[in-house]
């Protein structure tokens, strides 16, 4: 929880309160700045900030006009929606008259059409999320916005890909296979996949060099069709239905991913006496000693990860510091949910919120209470495994849009090879339950929307917050 302000009143920021069992020892005081100075002097001597600009609006992210709902991957209106579908399947080459740098606003969008497509781009708007037929409706409704390399965009806005795409149908007729990047996304996966009917042959000799390079291994035989890449038709003669196995390399990347968490209960105390009356001070002091043990956890994760080599001091810095708030919220979610909606719940249910605190809770608030009790009934369903769990967390963490990273393709290489571990255990292990990997590959963006939301809501709201979640998701889930 970064913040500037001063905790409420009444030693939220001290040590155990009255009521509380403390441990035998008592963990170490609340960082500065979210994070504990002597652990991430280990990682970098400079000084950490955590950037204030990732809350999002109820707008359209290219010209903030009212939204009217999430768009080939990210909020945006219609106008910007109907632009950038008319501009791909036109295959559209705008020229800038100015400095390529126009502003976008709902008065300005229509001024310049290649800044605006330019926005659309840097933005997330993911074109094969637009049917090929051009019809109404997307090719993918779990489909969510890609992160492309400046030069990817580069192509798309000189029309040089439009060309190269020509050339390639024309060299290799009906063919469908993927490349790296916003051309190979579906269900907002960086991996490999696209939508194949039966009539179509099926050339993968591109895509297992490409799955090759990301993996770091050769294609065993088993892989030769690969099925659980491509949506296909399940009646298709080109890609019958068979028996597989999870790559040996990536059951071995998992487990290491797994042994780097820590997984033991947590050991902030949250018992409570009976009868005992948890003010809001007290309540809010235990949020910060939870955030602060989750965050030792996170640091310590760091540097138990099977790549931590392969990266600069200066990245892990820069991923922590944008990614820690996110880090906490999805394993307070998934592999520590049973204290927090559990004990921690127990704990809330003894504060009792004033008639003042009530009226003042702020709309943003209610926001984050929506959207969390939603994500936690989510979770819920998914009942993500411990594997699953580290690769969520991994994926979220290496974040090639972060500012400052110095190496951020051999970061996309690590994003990538990963996102490909995760959908191969999850087709392996849940055969059943196709949908499963974008349906947990879309929560990610949701915990880092809340993650963003919950910066701006007022420290003295957190405690009515947390109590009203873990009241409502505790009793929603006793009456099942």
């Amino acid at each position: 929880m970064e913040r500037d302000e001063r905790p409420p009143s009444g030693g939220a920021g001290g040590g155990g309160s009255a009521g509380f069992l403390e441990p035998p020892a008592a963990l170490p005081p609340p960082p500065r700045n979210g994070f504990c100075q002597d652990d991430l002097a280990e990682l970098d001597p400079g000084t950490i900030s955590v950037p204030d600009d990732r809350a999002e609006q109820r707008t359209c992210l290219i010209c903030g006009d009212r939204a009217t709902g999430l768009h080939y991957g990210i909020i945006s209106c219609e106008g910007c929606k109907g632009f950038f579908k008319r501009s791909i399947c036109n295959k559209r080459v705008y020229r800038c008259s100015r400095d390529k740098n126009c502003v976008m606003s709902r008065k300005q969008r229509n001024r310049c059409q290649y800044c605006r497509l330019l926005k659309c781009l840097q933005m997330g708007m993911n074109r094969k999320a637009i049917r090929e037929d051009g019809m109404p409706g997307g090719r993918n409704k779990s489909i969510g916005p890609v992160q492309i390399s400046e030069e990817e965009i580069e192509r798309i806005m000189s029309g040089q890909e439009f060309e190269e795409e020509a050339n390639h149908w024309s060299n290799h007729g009906d063919s469908d296979h993927s490349s790296p990047g916003n051309r190979a996304s579906e269900s907002n996966q960086p991996s490999p996949g696209s939508t194949m009917s039966s009539s179509r042959s099926v050339e993968l000799n591109g895509f297992m060099a490409f799955r090759e390079q990301y993996m770091g291994m050769s294609v065993p035989p088993h892989y030769q069709y690969i099925p659980h890449l491509f949506s296909y038709s399940a009646h298709s003669p080109l890609l019958p239905p068979q028996a597989r196995s999870l790559d040996p390399q990536s059951y071995s990347l998992i487990h290491q991913l797994v042994s780097a968490e820590d997984l033991e209960p947590l050991g902030t105390p949250m018992l409570i006496e009976d009868g005992y009356a948890v003010t809001q001070a007290e309540l809010f002091a235990l949020l910060c000693r939870l955030a602060d043990e989750l965050l030792f956890r996170q640091i310590a994760w760091i540097k138990k990860l099977p790549f931590f080599c392969e990266l600069s001091i200066k990245d892990y810095t820069c991923l922590l510091s944008s990614t820690w708030q996110e880090l906490i919220l999805l394993s307070s979610l998934t592999v520590y949910s049973k204290q927090i909606f559990g004990e921690l719940a127990d704990v809330t249910a003894k504060y009792s919120p004033s008639d003042e605190e009530l009226h003042r809770f702020s709309d943003e608030g209610m926001e984050v209470i929506e959207r969390l009790i939603y994500l936690y009934h989510k979770f819920h369903q998914l009942k993500v495994s411990n594997e699953e769990y580290a690769c969520m967390k991994a994926i979220n963490f290496l974040n090639q849009d972060v500012r400052g990273l110095t190496s951020a393709s051999q970061l996309e290489q690590l994003n990538k090879r990963y996102w490909y571990i995760c959908q191969d255990f999850t087709e392996y292990k849940y055969t059943h339950q196709p949908n499963r990997f974008p349906d947990l590959m879309m929560c990610l963006p949701e915990i880092r929307y809340i993650a963003g939301k919950m910066v701006n809501v007022p420290l003295e709201q957190l405690p009515l917050l947390f109590k009203v979640v873990l009241h409502s998701c505790k009793t929603s889930v006793s009456k099942e």
